[in-house]
């Protein structure tokens, strides 16, 4: 069974945090999926990892093409990705399922917390994914550097 991990975002924008915690899960062996609920904004997010850093190239594709399946890393609206993901990153509130968290290796949760939708939406899955059952942890980059803050 896998765990959830909630990531509070305050210091560092979502284009800077998602390709550390995507190169820490490609390092663990894991294919990824990132869910979002905008294709305009996955399109986005799709030109800044390829925009990145040569020493920090994160293969990836967008959904629908024709290698989907092949993909390490695939960005998606959809709720069942391609490539077989062990790790799943939700982006912008994107649903997440209990099951979806024990089906998986890890989950991650990355919420802006200069947006006060978005961390109610996020403490909206805290409680939904806690209550089933679901093992979350929720870190904090508030002092400068990420903290575990709380565990259940």
């Amino acid at each position: 069974m896998g765990a959830v991990y909630f990531y509070h975002l305050t210091r560092q924008p979502l284009e800077q945090t998602l390709p550390v915690l995507l190169d820490k899960a490609r390092q663990a062996g894991w294919r990824i999926a990132v869910r979002g609920t905008d294709p305009a904004r996955l399109d986005w997010l799709d030109e800044k990892l390829w925009l990145g850093p040569d020493d920090g190239f994160l293969p990836h594709g967008r959904a629908g093409g024709p290698h989907d399946a092949m993909q390490p890393i695939l960005l998606t609206t959809e709720t069942t990705a391609a490539n077989d993901p062990s790790c799943l990153m939700a982006i912008d509130g994107a649903a997440v399922e209990p099951d979806e968290v024990e089906a998986s290796e890890r989950v991650c949760i990355l919420f802006d917390g200069n947006d006060q939708s978005a961390v109610q939406a996020a403490r909206v899955q805290w409680k939904a994914l806690t209550s089933a059952g679901c093992s979350a942890q929720y870190w904090s980059e508030d002092s400068g550097r990420w903290e575990k803050k709380a565990e259940a």
